[in-house]
């Protein structure tokens, strides 16, 4: 399984935050201003803003200004290539099922 380690290390290591994981749910649910997103937190802004730093940082989320704000959003090859490293797990565990099917099917044969 090949992947590109820093991306993958790092966006794990932001989404295991669990304030920062929220966040990065809510900005896949529709774009946002910062504020807009610190309203539905108890934590600051400031530290939204933090939260949303380490995203961008991982590689999760990008942000386009629009007007005299920058709205946050998901960015699609964040997502894909957590989703194409999980996958490669899912297509090991159905493989070795696979093969531990056959091999107890074999050596049970009625």
């Amino acid at each position: 399984m090949t992947y590109q380690e820093g991306t993958i290390d790092s966006a794990f290591a932001a989404l295991a935050d669990p304030t920062r994981r929220a966040v990065f749910e809510a900005v896949i649910a529709e774009a946002q201003p910062v504020g807009m997103l610190a309203s539905n937190f108890t934590v600051s802004r400031p530290a939204i803003s933090q939260h949303l730093k380490v995203l961008s940082d991982a590689g999760l989320v990008d942000r386009q200004r629009v007007g005299t704000r920058n709205i946050y959003f998901a960015r699609r090859e964040g997502l894909q290539a957590l989703r194409d490293y999980l996958n490669g797990f899912w297509d090991q565990a159905l493989a070795s099922y696979e093969t531990g099917l056959d091999k107890w099917l074999k050596e049970n044969k009625a």
